[in-house]
């Protein structure tokens, strides 16, 4: 391999084509891999989009799209492009249920994986950084399982943004120019980002346990959305020292703690000093905090969401979020019924992790209630069963603790019976009576179970 600047910088202009140019890689009958995120491309994808008439059947696969998909837009009939998604954003969910766009159900910690043993992929385009002086695009703020896309494609083609932060990796984070077909710009192009909201009252209540039980020098993993936010921000107000991270996903969150001082990553086992993530969203603050920043660390998400790898990190606090959860002890975070909202993610990957750790919690949070906002009705989020349909994300087996507004319960090692106790106890009063009567009729409540 050579390595002078000059010959990277000579190669870079010999494959430095237009987006018109670079997607005629792409023949019929394609599998065409988008990325994560922001990894996905925008002047290619709407390249392809422009080729909806002389192609056929073009396959594309991509997880939790951050705007609007070229590719979905002109094509809703799927008469040339089928969409696959690996996890569903507002966007995809919407696209989903109109019938645009398929769900790929994976837990996350596999998808490297399958690629590299399971799939095909003819062409992958994939937003990157700018190319340093070694010849080598940083796959910027997705890691996760880019690198296996990749090195699984038969062609490459990079949008390269020079927005896109460097995010320094422990591996898996950046493609060298000879594994590269063909490089298209994208200056002026701005990475996504999602605001940092906080969540209501009802989240607070719910973080203020969680937090509590919290030691000093844990480590944590947060999840998406407002509860788990509220969790970060409570810990960033806290007194709480020497926390560290470990989590697929890089959130505002961390970024609080860290300017707050909570956030030292000194009394980790593994990768002591550095916080290791798989992907980062967040605001342009988390970005610009993140680029070249030595103490974070960017690996494949089969490293970071690896149950083996979390386990040996003692007080592991792992705080996710979910739709439902019945007596039994099933969570479904992804969909209510066969409507699919989101993805298993590595949910199931981290509440197995926490649970080998030694003081370790794998946390399940949520509201009690759910007031549906067309009908105004309000359901109890506890439920007897599951409805018909609805995805098992963390079988009853796996499931550890539950926290709702009215308090935190472990269910591991219940039976049947304790399980419906302890669930029906933080349920909302107003529906425990109900869950009581349910409960009965499932032979799951004993004549001495506390009511």
């Amino acid at each position: 391999m050579v390595n002078d600047v000059s010959e990277w910088t000579e190669m870079y202009q010999q494959k430095l084509t237009t987006p018109e140019e670079a997607v005629k890689l792409v023949k019929d009958g394609d599998w065409v891999e988008y990325g994560m995120t922001t990894s996905q491309p925008v002047l290619l994808d709407a390249a392809l989009a422009a080729r909806k008439e002389e192609l056929k059947d073009i396959k594309v696969r991509e997880t939790m799209s951050l705007f609007p998909r070229k590719v979905v837009e002109c094509d809703p009939m799927r008469d040339t492009f089928t969409v696959s998604n690996w996890h569903m954003s507002g966007y995809d969910r919407k696209a989903c249920a109109q019938g645009a766009m398929n769900f790929s159900p994976m837990c996350f910690r596999n998808q490297p994986s399958i690629y590299r043993d399971l799939l095909d992929v003819d062409v992958a385009m994939i937003t990157v950084a700018s190319m340093d002086g070694h010849g080598y695009f940083n796959f910027g703020l997705c890691a996760a399982a880019t690198e296996a896309m990749v090195q699984k494609a038969k062609k490459v083609i990079v949008e390269v943004n020079p927005n896109m932060p460097r995010c320094l990796g422990g591996l898996g984070e950046a493609i060298h120019i000879s594994d590269v077909d063909a490089i298209v710009e994208a200056p002026g192009i701005a990475i996504p980002t999602i605001p940092f909201v906080a969540g209501d009252e009802i989240d607070a209540m719910i973080a203020k346990p969680i937090v509590e039980a919290i030691p000093d020098g844990a480590t944590l993993q947060l999840g998406i959305g407002g509860l788990p936010n509220s969790v970060g921000a409570m810990i960033a107000k806290s007194d709480l020292k020497d926390l560290g991270f470990h989590t697929e996903m890089l959130v505002d969150a961390f970024y609080l703690m860290y300017k707050e001082g909570r956030l030292t990553n000194k009394a980790k086992r593994l990768n002591r000093n550095k916080g290791v993530y798989s992907f980062a969203l967040g605001s342009q603050k988390l970005y610009d905090w993140i680029d070249d920043n030595p103490s974070l660390a960017a690996f494949p998400i089969d490293y970071v969401n690896d149950p083996a790898v979390i386990g040996q990190m003692d007080n592991f606090i792992s705080i996710n979020s979910c739709i439902e959860v019945d007596l039994f002890g099933q969570v479904s975070a992804e969909s209510k019924g066969p409507h699919q909202i989101s993805g298993t993610g590595g949910q199931l990957d981290f509440t197995d992790g926490a649970y080998r750790s030694r003081g370790g919690k794998g946390i399940i949070a949520m509201h009690s209630t759910h007031t549906d906002k067309k009908s105004g009705v309000t359901t109890s989020n506890i439920c007897p069963t599951l409805a018909q349909g609805t995805t098992v994300t963390d079988p009853r087996s796996q499931t550890c603790w539950i926290a709702t507004e009215y308090g935190m319960v472990n269910l591991m090692g219940k039976s049947t019976w304790e399980r419906a106790e302890a669930l029906i106890s933080i349920a909302h009063p107003d529906f425990r009576d109900e869950l009581i009567k349910k409960a009965e009729e499932m032979k799951i409540w004993r004549y001495s179970n506390k009511k």
